[in-house]
């Protein structure tokens, strides 16, 4: 048992990371492109760490009702999505709106 995974951490990596971090970093990609409110991935991802913990459960011997480890699995899972909202966002000013906007990172925009 680790700080951050309970069985091992392959499967920490194997679920968490990339099969629930895919559906996360697609949830923050759709929502950003629906000019959604940056709260939702965050709510939305607290709905998504509740099945994350359930497939640890059912697929793994994982604790069900883990309140630490579904913290670490959901923030995870929001710093994924938050990532992916962040950068369909500055994609969306750069590309919708050229003669204002010019890219200044992989986060950020800048006037022209």
């Amino acid at each position: 048992m680790g700080i951050f995974w309970e069985n091992s951490f392959g499967v920490f990596l194997g679920l968490t990371v990339i099969v629930a971090g895919a559906a996360a970093f697609m949830a923050g990609r759709a929502l950003a492109s629906k000019w959604r409110s940056p709260i939702q991935p965050v709510i939305y991802m607290l709905l998504l760490g509740v099945a994350d913990r359930f497939f640890h459960f059912a697929l793994f011997e994982g604790t069900l009702l883990s309140l630490h480890y579904y913290v670490v699995d959901t923030l995870v899972l929001i710093v994924i999505s938050l990532i992916a909202y962040r950068l369909t966002r500055v994609r969306q000013m750069v590309t919708q709106y050229p003669w204002l906007y010019v890219p200044a990172g992989p986060f950020a925009w800048k006037s022209k």
